[in-house]
């Protein structure tokens, strides 16, 4: 049985159903980056397969280094 009536009903359903997740449980962080000040952190971001598992990485071991 189709809850929904058409594709886009449900799409709009799991997008309203993500939307209650994040704002429950995520916090999301932007950070800008100048081209040419930041150009050697940028470089290396960009050998970084999954940036959001590098930054949490650096913390995590910042965290261990020094105390949570």
């Amino acid at each position: 049985m189709n809850l929904y009536n058409t594709p886009e009903e449900a799409r709009q359903a799991r997008n309203a159903s993500k939307a209650r997740y994040d704002a429950a449980n995520a916090r999301h962080i932007c950070l800008k980056f100048n081209r040419k000040t930041d150009a050697d952190i940028l470089s290396r971001i960009d050998t970084e397969e999954s940036v959001q598992r590098y930054i949490k990485h650096l913390i995590r071991e910042d965290i261990a280094r020094n105390g949570g």
